[in-house]
């Protein structure tokens, strides 16, 4: 063990990682000739990498250090989501997938026009920008929060160092995605799933031979552990073996079915049984890595139980959760494995930024700058744009970053928080626009908007009804409810629910009033 740090050998393969990204993103630089392969690949790519691409682009560094964190603090019913992955499989695969693939188009929302109008598009896109500049602005500031422990130690200065870490960890991935596209993102991220895969199993094969074998998988429910039922109606329950799994399958087919990252990936594929099968790939992968993290996280806990000296002084298990993991990485790992798993992290983050920016960029220029000018840019400008768009893309969401600390909860509950008041929005579009014939315009943009104010209302019912008793008005009546919890796990699925109806409901009134006017109009005349 280094018990001091890092080591020069570790911060070594960390470089050479690093640098590693840097030269795929400009070996692939020279094949960039037009934006079909910029952002698509030319609609050819394996499936194999795709789905592993697609899987390590919606998984970051949040997951990669929020779910052993969970599973220490809270208990491992969050895992449950797992049981939803067959059924999603099945409706993305087959209900969805074929649906999508049917119209090869490089932006998502390009669909959304031809089936409503202009509106719903711009809505669409202006939804997606919105919820991954978010995304990432969170996932590099938890990323960076995690890396200045691991690097510099738990005592460190994080509103010295953040704004360093941030900048170098954000530049990197902006670089190599800016420069290579596509191809050069999916590579990479297939790369960096076997990074902190592997990481991830060193971690269970040192903590198994430092305990002397497997006697760290719990065989009972610890003491500080959530009680977590089967099922439960009453939205203080925080987490629920039932609401993991419709929250994680509603967050799947939701983020397939209206994330430009997923639909981009389907896209860059040949045609929708390839799509089909990179989805399938995805779900592999999903399980792999969910089940691997929950062990790490009984592995941690078991670790730091069979010696509480190992922690730092002040630290609690219950309390520190969340810092165990980067606070292990870099005072219980040997040197040089250190560095590997360290890369690990890098990799989490770095999957998911370059994937956000390249998707950014296809969503700007396809829908806002393509979609209004009066004739076609020559191609070599149409990348050089691109390019450059990234480059923007990265520097905002850098900038963004340093925002995200006021946001309340442990890593899992804020990325569920931040991430389900606009995924739900956003698939109500879709769903209402491509499997709801009849659907009109006006009520899917108000679906989406209700669904929008309805996942706010419910992520913050807390702080907004302790704001608003205070400096407005609240019946004494309902006074039970003020600052009454929420869990997350209800944001996404009341928030979908509440969109489609309002969307269905509107859509059917708009054709029933045009249908009366129409009939109205042939008896005048």
């Amino acid at each position: 063990m280094s018990g001091e740090g890092l080591h020069w050998i570790d911060y070594l393969i960390i470089g050479l990682y690093a640098c590693g990204m840097l030269a795929i993103g400009l070996y692939y630089r020279r094949r960039q000739t037009s934006t079909d392969e910029y952002f698509v690949g030319n609609r050819a790519m394996p499936p194999l990498l795709i789905g592993v691409s697609m899987f390590a682009t919606l998984f970051s560094t949040i997951s990669y250090l929020s779910t052993p964190g969970e599973i220490v603090k809270h208990g491992p019913a969050v895992l449950s989501g797992m049981l939803a992955i067959p059924i999603v499989y099945y409706i993305v695969g087959y209900l969805m997938v074929p649906v999508y693939m049917a119209n090869r188009v490089t932006s998502a929302y390009e669909l959304l026009e031809v089936k409503l109008g202009l509106g719903a598009r711009l809505l669409g896109a202006g939804l997606f920008i919105l919820l991954r500049l978010t995304w990432m602005a969170l996932l590099i500031y938890f990323a960076s929060d995690a890396l200045v422990v691991v690097l510099l130690g738990p005592e460190a200065d994080k509103a010295l160092w953040l704004p360093y870490v941030t900048a170098v960890t954000g530049a990197i991935a902006v670089c190599y995605s800016a420069l290579g596209g596509l191809r050069a993102v999916v590579v990479t991220d297939a790369i960096q799933f076997l990074l902190l895969f592997s990481g991830a199993l060193l971690v269970l094969a040192f903590v198994s031979l430092r305990l002397g074998g497997f006697g760290w998988v719990p065989t009972q429910w610890n003491p500080h552990w959530d009680q977590q039922p089967l099922f439960s109606l009453s939205p203080a329950v925080r987490v629920t073996v039932f609401g993991s799994m419709l929250h994680g399958g509603l967050w799947w087919i939701c983020t397939a079915g209206g994330d430009q990252t997923a639909v981009q990936r389907f896209m860059s594929t040949r045609d929708a049984a390839a799509a089909r099968r990179s989805f399938l790939f995805n779900s592999i992968a999903n399980a792999a890595v969910s089940v691997v993290l929950a062990f790490v996280g009984f592995a941690l806990l078991g670790y730091f139980l069979s010696d509480s000296s190992r922690l730092p002084p002040g630290w609690t298990i219950a309390e520190d959760a969340d810092q165990l993991f980067p606070h292990f990485l870099s005072d219980h790992l040997p040197i040089g494995l250190s560095g590997l798993v360290i890369s690990g992290m890098f990799a989490a983050a770095m999957s998911s930024l370059d994937s956000g920016i390249n998707s950014i960029s296809a969503v700007v220029t396809t829908d806002f700058v393509d979609r209004f000018r009066s004739e076609p840019m020559p191609e070599k400008t149409h990348v050089r744009l691109s390019t450059f768009l990234a480059l923007g893309v990265g520097l905002a969401v850098v900038g963004a970053s340093s925002w995200m600390m006021y946001v309340p909860g442990n890593f899992l509950e804020i990325s569920q928080r931040t991430q389900g008041i606009m995924v739900a929005p956003i698939f109500v579009l879709f769903f209402l626009a491509l499997f709801r014939p009849g659907s009109t315009q006006v009520g899917a943009i108000l679906g989406a908007a209700v669904s929008n104010v309805t996942g706010i209302l419910v992520a913050y019912w807390a702080q907004l009804t302790i704001e608003i008793k205070e400096h407005l008005f609240w019946p004494d009546s309902l006074s039970w409810m003020v600052g009454q919890e929420i869990s997350f796990q209800w944001i996404l699925p009341v928030s979908l629910i509440v969109g489609i109806a309002c969307g269905w409901l509107v859509g059917g009134v708009s054709r029933l009033v045009v249908s009366r006017k129409s009939a109205n109009s042939r008896t005048v005349e």
